[in-house]
């Protein structure tokens, strides 16, 4: 069984990429943007590039970049559309994917900005799912419209804030808080 096309591929030759630094600039056309969209569950994508730099490491390949999304969301209390601008800088590692299943990588010191790890299929790496896993994982996950506050108070919900209010505002400071 073949592996599904990402909605947003942009795949780069392995042997394009050698010890001297390659850029490349991407952008998501709006088909691409839609069918991303619907892939993550948000009301649409309005706009989505990517530049970055590429230098073979070590038996895998770096990838520097930065991210520039604007999209919308829909709120986890009302529904509402939330917009949200991305401008991020972000770091992958792209291993070949039979190694990386191996667990037969070359130990490469990594700071914890550089934990990302990607496999490639041995012929070329896709910088398009990327930078979508970038976005997905660089947008909040519960996005909250202006209304959601006045909404989940009408439903009985207490924010944190009203905490030490409510019934059990005496027992805070036996927890440490």
């Amino acid at each position: 069984m073949s592996e599904p096309v990402p909605e947003f591929s942009r795949r780069v030759p392995l042997d394009r990429i050698g010890s001297a630094a390659i850029a490349e600039t991407i952008e998501a056309d709006a088909g691409e943007r839609a069918a991303l969209a619907v892939r993550f569950g948000w009301s649409g994508i309005e706009a989505l590039s990517a530049e970055m730099v590429l230098l073979e490491r070590a038996g895998g390949v770096d990838v520097a970049g930065h991210l520039r999304a604007s999209l919308t969301q829909f709120c986890v209390v009302t529904g509402d559309p939330v917009p949200a601008v991305v401008d991020q800088k972000f770091r992958v590692r792209f291993v070949d994917a039979a190694v990386l299943a191996s667990g037969e990588e070359d130990e490469v010191e990594l700071s914890e900005s550089d934990l990302d790890v990607m496999a490639h299929d041995g012929g070329a790496l896709d910088l398009g799912e990327a930078v979508a896993q970038t976005l997905a994982l660089s947008v909040d996950p519960f996005p909250r419209a202006k209304a959601a506050a006045a909404r989940l108070k009408e439903a009985g919900v207490v924010a944190e804030d009203e905490v030490e209010k409510g019934p059990f505002a005496g027992l805070k400071g036996l927890f440490g808080g």
